[in-house]
């Protein structure tokens, strides 16, 4: 039987229509709720210049990085969020910015500090969004040291783990602050290993950071991975993204990785990028370089 052209039309459409609302399901309610935990090694190289494993505990470090959060409630993917940095048992919590949006995020930002589970160091910086949020900054601070964590605005602390002494230097967010890695580092001296948070990880094109300072990797997040990449191409980025989108970039600078994070911007769909909490785990001997396990 000869299909009339009606009725190819209609069917057509039909599939166009399912197929629309596949995406809308997806893009409003799959991805936005789904967590993935990925993981990485930051150490030491051998002499071809491969990355060693370096999960086998040691001298490593665990660092959770957490970025984006853009609360406006700790809701069931927050939970889920927060069980997994338990499991992770990470030596250095860091958000990296933009954990919220608004001053209504207030709220859900200390529930979300005070559920995180305990450990020996806990930092946090500055993203866009804080900014545009019209927090003082002094209110964030007193609100992050109240829940055990320390904001930094270019500024450095010295974090002891293991018997080890690391630098964590937080700058001010690119777009809306003032990011001074000088001021961030002045008087301080060199320790076995230097870690940068600076949200937009564009950041790291023109870090200004001297260089008896080298850090072995910038954290950074901002781009959300796109947040709408079908088949992992990311439409639109926001200022301040650069060239890059997600994961690590080695080449021409100090090793970069940038989170997907686990919020939304702006409209609340997620498509081919999803949420993401990192594990770090890092090596401190010898010369430094990111890869994904």
């Amino acid at each position: 039987m000869r299909l009339r052209r009606r009725d190819l039309l209609r069917g057509a459409v039909a599939l166009a229509a399912a197929g629309g609302a596949a995406v809308g399901i997806d893009g409003f309610c799959i991805t936005p709720t789904t967590l993935d935990v990925s993981h990485h090694r930051l150490g030491r190289t051998d002499a071809d210049g491969g990355a060693i494993d370096t999960a086998g505990g040691g001298d490593r470090i665990r660092v959770a990085q957490v970025s984006d959060l853009h609360l406006h409630a700790v809701g069931s993917l927050e939970l889920r969020l927060l069980e997994a940095i338990g499991k992770l048992r990470p030596d250095l919590l860091v958000l990296t910015g933009d954990s919220i949006d608004t001053a209504a995020g207030l709220g859900p930002l200390a529930e979300f500090l005070a559920a995180c589970p305990e450990m020996p160091h806990r930092l946090a910086i500055l993203g866009n969004w804080e900014y545009s949020a019209e927090v003082p900054i002094d209110r964030l601070r007193a609100l992050h040291e109240q829940h055990g964590f320390q904001l930094l605005v270019n500024r450095s602390v010295r974090c002891e783990v293991g018997g080890r002494t690391v630098r964590v230097t937080g700058l001010d967010d690119l777009r809306h602050g003032r990011p001074d890695a000088a001021a961030a580092l002045r008087n301080a001296e060199p320790c076995e290993g230097h870690l940068v948070l600076a949200h937009c990880p564009a950041l790291r094109d023109r870090h200004g950071i001297p260089p008896e300072h080298r850090p072995e990797a910038i954290l950074a997040g901002h781009t959300h991975g796109g947040q709408i990449s079908p088949g992992g191409m990311a439409l639109v980025l926001p200022s301040g993204s650069g060239r890059y989108v997600q994961g690590w970039y080695r080449e021409g600078g100090p090793p970069l990785f940038v989170s997907r994070g686990i919020g939304t911007s702006t409209i609340p769909i997620r498509l081919g990028s999803l949420p993401e909490l990192a594990c770090i785990d890092w090596r401190l001997d010898g010369k430094s370089s990111g890869t994904s396990g």
